[in-house]
C-alpha cells in the first residue's frame, strides 16, 4: 500500500523515480519550481487560472477597410442580378455599397467608388493597474479606430491607447474603470525549459481559453517574427487571438506575453519576456512613449580565430567588443575595442544575446559595472545606459540638416 502511494506520488508530482522498486530522489529543483510542484494537484491549475482569469481581457479592434472588387463598375451598365455581397458576416446590397443603380436596375452609378467595410479582429490582454491599464501587443491595436474591451464578467468599455511601442510589439491601452483586478509581474530570468506554463486569452474569439504546458525554450531567437526580443518559447496552445494574453507560471504570476505562433507547426509558440515587458509599461503608463536602453556596441562571440587576434587565451570565455556606435554610451564610456565582456553587474554574459537581454531589462540612465578582460588583466568599467530614441533623433536631425556648400533640398 505503501509502495503504491508512493508510486501515485511520483505520477503526480514527477519528484520521484523507482528503479528495481527502490524510490530514488530527483535532481535537486530551485525552490519556487519545488514549490510548485509540490502544490500541483488535480485543481491547482484550475484553480490559479480561475482566479487569474477577472484579470485577462478580450480586446474587439475595428478599422474601417476598403474591399478590392475583382470588376470595374462603371460603363456595365449595372451590375449582374445574381451577384451577393457580403462584409463582415453580412449580405449587403450594391446599393449600400457603391450608391446609385442596385443589381440588374440597369443604372450606372455616377463615379467610381471604393466599397468599405468594418474590419474586426480578437486580441487579448491583461490588467497590470486597478485603474484600468492594460497591457496587449502592439500589432493588436495598432490600426484600431475602436478598441472594445471586455472582461471577465462580460463588461464592456471602450480603450484608449496610451502608447505603442513597435521594437517591443508591446502596447498599454486604457479603460476608465476602477478597483479593477490585477496581475502580479513575475520574473523570466530564471526561467528553464520544461517549468509548466499557462496561457490564457481569446484564441479565435474563444474568450478565456485556458491552455497548459511546459517552456519549451528560453532566450529563443526568431528574427521572422520580432528580431529584438529573445522569446519564451511554449508549447502551451497558442492560436489567433491569444496575441497579448499572459503566459503565467503555476503562482499565476505572469512571466511572457503571448505574442507569435509557428504557422507550420503545432504549439510552437512565443512570448516576450516579462521583464522586457514591465520596462516598456512602465515607461508607456508614465510617458506614453518608451525609453528604449541601449549601449551602442558592436559584439561577437568568442572563437579561435578571435581570441588569437586578440591577444586572449583560448580558453576564454565572453563577448568581444569589435565596434562602437558613434555618439553612443559605450563610446564614451571606457571601453576599448578587443575588451572581452565576462559579467555585467557580477552577471555572466557568454554570448551577445545575454548582453543584449540583459540591457533591454535595464532603464535609460541606468549604470552597468562590466566586468571585462583587457590584454590579459581584468578591469572594472561602469557604463551608463542610453536611451536608443535619443541617438535616432540625433541621427534624423543630422540627416535633415543642410549640406555644407549647398542650400538644403526641399524634401530634406
Amino acid at each position: 500500500m505503501r509502495a503504491n502511494r508512493l508510486i501515485a506520488a511520483s505520477v503526480a508530482l514527477g519528484t520521484l523515480s523507482f528503479v528495481a522498486g527502490f524510490t530514488t530522489p530527483a535532481p535537486a529543483i530551485g525552490a519556487e519550481a519545488s514549490a510548485a510542484l509540490v502544490t500541483l494537484g488535480a485543481n491547482t491549475v484550475a484553480d490559479m487560472a480561475a482566479a487569474a482569469a477577472p484579470a485577462v481581457v478580450n480586446i474587439d479592434v475595428s478599422e474601417m477597410a476598403k474591399a478590392s472588387m475583382p470588376f470595374a463598375i462603371n460603363g456595365l451598365g449595372g451590375l449582374p442580378p445574381d451577384m451577393q455581397f457580403f462584409f463582415n458576416g453580412r449580405q449587403v446590397s450594391p446599393k449600400d455599397l457603391f450608391g446609385g443603380g442596385g443589381a440588374g436596375s440597369g443604372g450606372t452609378p455616377q463615379k467610381q467608388a471604393t466599397p468599405k467595410f468594418e474590419k474586426r479582429d480578437t486580441g487579448s490582454g491583461f490588467i497590470v493597474r486597478p485603474n484600468g491599464y492594460i497591457v496587449t501587443n502592439a500589432h493588436v491595436v495598432k490600426d484600431a479606430e475602436k478598441i472594445k474591451v471586455t472582461l471577465n464578467d462580460k463588461r464592456t468599455f471602450e480603450g484608449k491607447i496610451v502608447g505603442l511601442d513597435f521594437f517591443s510589439d508591446l502596447a498599454v491601452i486604457k479603460i476608465n474603470a476602477e478597483d479593477l483586478p490585477t496581475l502580479k509581474m513575475g520574473s523570466s530570468t530564471t526561467l528553464r525549459p520544461g517549468e509548466f506554463a499557462v496561457a490564457i486569452g481569446s484564441p479565435l474569439g474563444f474568450d478565456h481559453t485556458v491552455t497548459l504546458g511546459i517552456i519549451s525554450a528560453v532566450g529563443r531567437s526568431v528574427t521572422d517574427v520580432n528580431g529584438n526580443i529573445n522569446f519564451i518559447q511554449t508549447d502551451a496552445a497558442i492560436n489567433p487571438g491569444n496575441s497579448g494574453g499572459p503566459l503565467l507560471n503555476l503562482s499565476g504570476d505572469v512571466i511572457g506575453v503571448n505574442t507569435a505562433i509557428h504557422r507550420n507547426a503545432q504549439n510552437i509558440g512565443f512570448s516576450i519576456p516579462i521583464d522586457v515587458a514591465k520596462t516598456v509599461a512602465d515607461s508607456l503608463i508614465a510617458t506614453g512613449k518608451i525609453l528604449r536602453p541601449w549601449l551602442g556596441i558592436q559584439m561577437h562571440e568568442l572563437d579561435e580565430g578571435l581570441t588569437k587576434s586578440i591577444g586572449v587565451p583560448l580558453a576564454t570565455k565572453g563577448v568581444a567588443i569589435v565596434g562602437f556606435v558613434e555618439g553612443s554610451p559605450a563610446k564614451s564610456s571606457g571601453l576599448e575595442l578587443g575588451d572581452v565582456i565576462q559579467k555585467i553587474d557580477n552577471k555572466e554574459t557568454p554570448n551577445p544575446k545575454d548582453v543584449k537581454e540583459y540591457v533591454q531589462t535595464k532603464k535609460v540612465s541606468d549604470v552597468l559595472n562590466f566586468l571585462v578582460l583587457r590584454k590579459n588583466a581584468v578591469q572594472t568599467v561602469s557604463v551608463n545606459v542610453g536611451d536608443y530614441q535619443d541617438m535616432l533623433d540625433k541621427a534624423k536631425a543630422a540627416a535633415a540638416a543642410p549640406r555644407r556648400g549647398r542650400p538644403a533640398d526641399p524634401d530634406e
